[in-house]
């Protein structure tokens, strides 16, 4: 063993004999640190130096071995030190019991020294090896957590990159996609208890949910400017086209997926809202007319917060609309275009999402201002 670096052994025995036998053997080699009680060895091995070994006597007054390794076993700074059981105790039944109980080894008396030693070195080396274990898994964790962080971060800057790709196509949207994503990450944690949505919107999923959601409109830089900025109501020709957004979104994220080796779950989500946020509860949304539980929950969820913004934004073919009578729109959509139960958790919270609106509202006053 390096000097400038001993090994803490602590022997606990209640007979001044033993103490000094096994002190003068061991003093050379490692720092020896002696208790002739049970309390007295807890106090010792919870303070500094932490032992690395504890040659501990099983026959104690007031407080035996086994009860001394259960209360070493229970404190945290302590419940990894290796212990040795020491005792006269030669029957197989005591052995077999020391080591039940979690000791790393039973050393009989009367001691023989180079036996002790060898043990010693056996049980310290393996303590070296699992701290050494313990510590790279440890800076792997790190690593593995500091990699994670990293990669969802340049996720979300990619998301949100495309996000604004899709908004400079129609620059009225302003601070649209950090709203809607407010009010679906609401919406879901209100939601979050429901009994009909309690399996889907675990905290994994609205966390994905969320991350998903700027990407709804992205399907409208496939088009055209002429109808993406029209100032005025589109023809019918002209909204069929404009209703293909969807389907140009959604096209586009299954030809990202095909680059990928497994699925990725914020783009499952992501091709969900993308493809699916204007269907309506009641069938008669684009581009599948799904209807009632056919939408999936991530795409009810945008499909409400989506139209809550549209109300409450002016745009260049309408003015913002009175909150009031956007309050009225909402709760006029229950079982139409929106689900029931999202209807009424979004209306019990209203003030909330309007907070939310006011919190990224646009640098121009665009939007009604909520109460």
């Amino acid at each position: 063993m390096p000097e400038q670096n001993p090994k803490t052994i602590l022997i606990v025995d209640d007979s001044p004999e033993n103490l000094t036998v096994l002190s003068e053997l061991l003093h050379p080699l490692y720092l020896v640190r002696v208790a002739t009680s049970g309390q007295k060895a807890l106090r010792i091995a919870g303070s500094s130096p932490v032992p690395d070994l504890i040659l501990l006597d099983v026959m104690m007054p007031d407080m035996d071995g086994y009860q001394v390794f259960e209360q070493l076993h229970i404190n945290p700074v302590t419940s990894r030190i290796p212990v040795i059981f020491v005792t006269a105790m030669d029957s197989t039944e005591a052995e077999l019991r020391g080591l039940d109980v979690g000791a790393v080894d039973y050393i009989t008396k009367p001691l023989v020294p180079p036996t002790i030693l060898a043990r010693i070195r056996t049980q310290l080396e393996l303590k070296q090896a699992r701290d050494q274990l313990a510590n790279q898994n440890a800076w792997l964790e790190t690593e593995i957590a500091k990699r994670m962080a990293e990669n969802t971060l340049i996720q979300e800057v990619g998301i949100r990159a495309l996000a604004h790709l899709a908004e400079t196509r129609d620059p009225e949207t302003g601070n649209h996609i950090l709203r809607t994503q407010g009010y679906v990450q609401q919406l879901a944690l209100t939601l979050q208890n429901h009994p009909r949505f309690a399996a889907t919107l675990t905290d994994h999923y609205i966390e994905l949910l969320a991350r998903s959601a700027p990407l709804h409109d992205i399907g409208k830089v496939g088009i055209p400017d002429d109808i993406l900025l029209k100032p005025g109501p589109l023809t019918a020709d002209e909204w069929e086209i404009m209703k293909t957004h969807s389907h140009i979104g959604a096209v586009a994220i299954e030809e990202a997926e095909k680059d990928v080796e497994r699925p990725v779950e914020f783009l499952t989500l992501a091709k969900e809202i993308v493809h699916w946020h204007h269907e309506k509860w009641d069938g008669t949304g684009y581009p599948d007319g799904l209807s009632g539980e056919e939408i999936p929950i991530s795409a009810r969820i945008m499909a409400l917060a989506d139209v809550f913004d549209a109300l409450i934004s002016r745009r260049v073919y309408k003015d913002a609309i009175p909150i009031a009578e956007v309050q009225n729109i909402i709760a006029a959509g229950r079982n139409q275009h929106f689900d029931p139960d999202m209807v009424d958790a979004f209306l019990a919270n209203f003030s909330v999402f309007c907070d939310i609106a006011d919190r990224y509202r646009d640098p121009i006053p665009e939007e009604t201002p909520c109460p």
